[in-house]
């Protein structure tokens, strides 16, 4: 049988014996179990003699209590709230000599022992303390260094498999051939990243990760009686697990575990889980220390791709912006190295931007939205190119390409972790990358004037811009007030609520072309009300409704203040 383990952040015993295999040592042979048989999985990792009546002070969790009974002679009455009080403290079992000090057990205390299942051992009277100790502490730190043998050789073949080059998938296979488990590395949002073991236990461990969703979160400790419940480590392992609903079950001596799930943990970031499962409940709780391991080793490989793939997206970036600013050389050039990178730039293509929008933590939204718009170019567009800059990310994607959609799969994605937001600009169709820089200079500019337009979290295409393009070149956006001051008048204040009204009114009575009936029917007036707001905005602005020219400035001034920012 595996050595049980107690996952615990202090002490160096870790490792112990049940109760029911304490039974069988040689020098307990003639001893009898009084009651509390369902304790028998209980675990054993220390041992102590009881010489004093207030023993409680002085006992530890997985303890063999033992005791001659001298200390309780005098006070038979305090036999029966001994076992409540030690199983509260987690102890393993109680073992007892009688006919010396103490005749018999109170049938209450034998009666409480079965019911919370806690062990009473009967005592040969032939058999010394001394005899006990040895044999049982003995054969604990035997247990103790045959498992962690065992651990360190499984730690000296995950090594050597990453030192070999491996990745997840030869991790995974290695421990799922140590353990005869299926074993599979979870990625923080759910997703089986590798697998290995036998494959219909390896679908089923699939299914379960589906089911449990990201993250995959260990539900609470183990439901077992009080003397063999476990402790999260210092890495933060917690022993039991609920994966797909299914909790991880650990019974009687012999017995393990169905589901185990152990962070995979690097420098503070949590990256996802490395997830057992046996549908025979065969993961023993030395099997854990293994899984840690192969966590550890697991973490990384991870960092090690993920520094991989932080040089390779810098060789993208720099490479793509190159080629959006006209530095990265001839056509031939530029299509052989996007070719190299699995870009296709010689077919009829459009750029999009998506730009962070102010007033979020640009610092983590930018890798998520980097991830975002990946994912979804890697669903439309595979031979597409994006890249991730400063503050924003560039995709450039087949012109056939729905460039709405693609950006509505990115936004519904980023959308997922709130708070950040961004703006997406597109460019009209290029025809190949010699025009590549005008079309990102489009796609930046729809951004950011869509913006301006719309706020946060726009969607702007270039060709829809109309005369907010020749607005977003007035570099001077102190002469874009003062025009709109000089135009508008008082109306280019929101200090008064009316004029923020007779603005409305004035903006909808240029868009019908001064049709006084259908702005009426816009706006909800009764005609002569109407008449009544041009006459009170003319004797504002001028005569607007005989001057052309007027009426221009109006509308432009009304184009600047709709643009935010300036």
């Amino acid at each position: 049988m595996e050595p049980p383990v107690r996952l615990a952040s202090t002490g160096t015993i870790i490792h112990g014996v049940s109760v029911g295999e304490v039974l069988g040592v040689s020098t307990l042979a003639d001893a009898r179990l009084i009651a509390g048989e369902r304790g028998l999985g209980r675990i054993v990792q220390r041992l102590n003699v009881m010489e004093v009546p207030d023993i409680l002070p002085w006992v530890k969790p997985h303890e063999l209590l033992l005791t001659t009974g001298y200390p309780l002679r005098n006070t038979p009455q305090s036999l029966g709230r001994l076992v409540a009080d030690l199983d509260e403290r987690g102890l393993a079992a109680l073992g007892i000599k009688l006919g010396r000090y103490v005749d018999e057990l109170p049938p209450e205390m034998v009666e409480q022992a079965d019911r919370l299942g806690f062990p009473l051992i009967l005592l040969p009277n032939d058999v010394g303390f001394d005899d006990i100790l040895n044999q049982v502490l003995t054969d604990i730190l035997n247990r103790q260094a045959a498992a962690l043998a065992r651990a360190e050789e499984a730690h000296r073949a995950l090594v050597q498999v990453v030192l070999a080059g491996g990745g997840l998938n030869e991790v995974t296979a290695e421990v799922a051939g140590l353990l005869d488990v299926a074993v599979a590395a979870v990625d923080g949002g759910g997703r089986v990243l590798a697998a290995a073991g036998p494959p219909d236990h390896v679908a089923a461990l699939r299914e379960s990760v589906a089911l449990a969703g990201p993250p995959i979160t260990p539900a609470r400790p183990l439901t077992q009686p009080p003397a063999t419940r476990s402790t999260p480590t210092s890495a933060g392992h917690e022993p039991a697990s609920s994966v797909g609903g299914r909790e991880a079950v650990s019974g009687a001596a012999g017995r393990g575990r169905e589901f185990v799930s152990v962070p995979v943990v690097a420098q503070g970031h949590h990256h996802g889980r490395i997830v057992a499962y046996s549908p025979a409940g065969a993961i023993r709780d030395s099997d854990v220390g293994i899984l840690e391991r192969a966590a550890t080793v697991a973490a990384l490989v991870v960092t090690t791709q993920e520094a991989v793939n932080a040089v390779e997206s810098k060789y993208r970036a720099d490479f793509l912006r190159d080629v959006l600013t006209g530095r990265a050389g001839t056509a031939e050039r530029v299509t052989a190295r996007a070719r190299a990178f699995g870009w296709d730039l010689q077919r009829p293509v459009t750029v999009l931007v998506a730009e962070l929008d102010p007033d979020g933590d640009e610092r983590s939204a930018q890798d998520r939205l980097v991830s975002c718009w990946t994912a979804a170019m890697r669903r439309h567009d595979p031979r597409g190119a994006v890249a991730g800059f400063s503050h924003e990310v560039v995709a450039v994607l087949d012109a056939t390409v729905d460039a709405a959609r693609v950006a509505k799969d990115a936004a519904s994605a980023f959308a997922d972790i709130p708070p950040a937001t961004f703006s997406t600009g597109t460019s009209r169709p290029s025809p190949g990358a010699d025009t590549l820089p005008e079309a990102y200079s489009q796609a930046l500019k729809a951004a950011r004037v869509g913006r301006q337009l719309h706020g946060p979290g726009a969607v702007a295409h270039f060709d829809q811009l109309g005369v907010y393009r020749l607005l977003s070149l007035v570099n001077d956006t102190d002469e874009l007030h003062a025009f709109v001051r000089e135009t508008l008048g008082p109306l280019a204040s929101d200090d008064d609520a009316e004029n923020a009204d007779l603005r409305r009114t004035l903006q909808v009575l240029l868009e019908t072309n001064l049709n006084v009936a259908e702005t009426a029917r816009r706006l909800h007036f009764h005609y002569n009300t109407l008449r009544y707001r041009i006459g009170k905005l003319e004797r504002l602005l001028g005569s607007f409704t005989e001057d052309p020219h007027l009426r221009l400035n109006l509308t432009l001034a009304l184009h600047v203040l709709r643009m935010r920012g300036i």
